[in-house]
């Protein structure tokens, strides 16, 4: 019988080390690399025999069945395709590393291995990777009792006893430690040029409310109710019976770019200088085995990058948090289109000519998905949805097709993207805050808008509609051109 998985949460807690602990951390850490970087290893040479298989050659391309995955699962346990078969493969290396990592450690990141070739195995990604030296930056155990574990807020891991920071006036991190620990896992992170580690736990249940200690009231309070969001590669539309917002996604990101730019072409220039013999003349890189050269210099402005990549990372998932929070605040029953991402980052694949007859970038969003990540906004929302016992409601985007519907004359008209405002001829709304309006009142089936619903909460939403839209242009900072303010 399978597992029943329940709920859980992480609580991220600071370890107090000296330095011979984290000498023998960041040899357990290289170890841990070298067995993950076996077990890939192993798991490409037995897929490459599978592929060479006839039967599953011709199984691949036959309709997907019961019987024909049932039988393509007998080929993966035939040639050692699946992840017990990689604990059994791992286990005579543990036994050479014991006094350093632990099986439950090692079946752990046998696991990862097999999660990351499965994705290949079902087109779910193109190719693996290797760990490089000084990648694998996290190991976790199977449970709280054996292995990496937290007891008498220290960690315990073969030998090593390292203190946990836990503040008295953490109220949340003393709440958290309440419930059950799942597992541990052991983070390491690149700080201001200072490798620094963290010890995780997985924890059972939901996570405690965050209280004010000055007025004991919950931080981030719950209110029920309808809200549409119109989610696009920069911006967010939010509509809710009581607030409507047109507000630009992770808006702290923006401020690092320029740095981020400026860093990756000095790298560039340094790599260049260290290594001649590494290019052409025109400047291509050469296809030969001739090892790099990184200078003293080249490895700092590295740090620098990997330190402002670790900031913006950190602030866009401080300003989703927030969003997210300022959401459920609203209302609980949250709608929103679903949307391909992976398509709108891809190139386009056709070459067009301009009117000059240029060619045209084929270039979309790649660039803004990356910076401002609209799925792992919609991740961190649906997760917090979770926690109340609901979850984030996907609107069919074909059938309702929100940004080309008129609710008042029920009618569907296409619009150009550059189209950024819907004219109802005395006036004028704002595309992207309409749309969340319509995916606010469509019907339980997901399918379709309720028009009736529509008209008893027009006027409404036309009043808030127009006091966002003066808060916008009163705005001293610069818009995004997409929102067409």
């Amino acid at each position: 019988m399978a597992k029943t998985k329940s709920a859980s949460y992480v609580l991220t807690l600071k370890l107090k080390t000296e330095p011979w602990q984290e000498h023998i951390l960041e040899k357990r850490f290289e170890i841990g690399r070298q067995l993950y970087n076996a077990c890939l290893r192993e798991l490409l040479k037995r897929y490459k025999k599978l592929q060479n298989d006839k039967n599953y050659r011709e199984l691949i391309k036959q309709e997907k069945t019961k019987e024909r995955n049932k039988l393509l699962n007998n080929l993966h346990k035939e040639y050692g395709l699946n992840e017990y078969a990689m604990h059994l493969f791992v286990k005579p290396m543990q036994q050479h590393f014991k006094k350093n990592i632990d099986s439950f450690t090692v079946q752990k990141i046998a696991t990862r291995a097999w999660q990351a070739i499965e994705k290949l195995i079902f087109d779910n990604a193109e190719k693996v990777k290797f760990k490089k030296y000084n990648e694998m930056d996290s190991l976790e155990g199977k449970s709280n009792s054996t292995g990496i574990r937290f007891k008498n807020n220290k960690l315990q891991w073969n030998g090593l006893n390292i203190p946990v920071i836990i503040k008295k006036n953490d109220i949340y991190a003393h709440m958290a430690l309440q419930d059950r620990i799942k597992y541990c896992r052991i983070v390491r992170k690149l700080i201001r040029g200072k490798i620094k580690y963290y010890l995780q736990l997985i924890l059972e249940g939901i996570p405690p409310k965050k209280i004010n200690p000055k007025t004991g009231e919950i931080k981030h309070p719950r209110n029920e109710g309808k809200v549409g969001i119109d989610i696009g590669t920069q911006t967010i539309a939010v509509c809710s019976e009581k607030e409507i917002k047109l507000l630009e996604l992770a808006p702290s990101v923006e401020n690092i770019e320029r740095k981020k730019r400026i860093l990756q072409r000095k790298l560039d220039r340094q790599r260049r200088a260290n290594n001649p013999h590494k290019y052409n003349e025109d400047g291509t890189i050469k296809k030969n085995n001739l090892k790099w050269i990184w200078s003293k210099n080249y490895i700092k402005t590295k740090n620098q990058l990997a330190e402002l990549q670790r900031k913006l990372a950190e602030k866009r998932k401080q300003d989703h948090n927030k969003l997210a929070n300022w959401i459920l605040s609203l209302g609980d029953d949250i709608k929103v289109e679903t949307m391909n991402y992976k398509g709108l980052q891809a190139r386009t694949k056709e070459t067009i000519k301009d009117k000059n007859g240029k060619f045209k970038s084929k270039k979309r969003f790649g660039k803004s998905i990356g910076n401002k990540a609209p799925s792992m906004f919609l991740t961190i929302l649906d997760r917090k949805l979770s926690y109340e016992g609901k979850r984030l409601k996907f609107v069919d985007t074909f059938s309702v097709k929100a940004s080309q519907y008129n609710h008042l004359t029920d009618e569907y008209n296409k619009k150009k993207l550059s189209e950024r405002w819907n004219d109802f001829g005395n006036f004028k709304i704002q595309r992207d805050l309409y749309s969340a309006f319509l995916i606010m009142n469509i019907k339980d089936n997901l399918k379709e808008i309720d028009r009736e619903k529509c008209f008893t909460t027009w006027e409404k939403f036309k009043q808030l509609h127009d006091k966002e839209i003066e808060r916008l242009k009163s705005k001293g900072n610069k818009l995004l051109s997409s929102m067409g303010i």
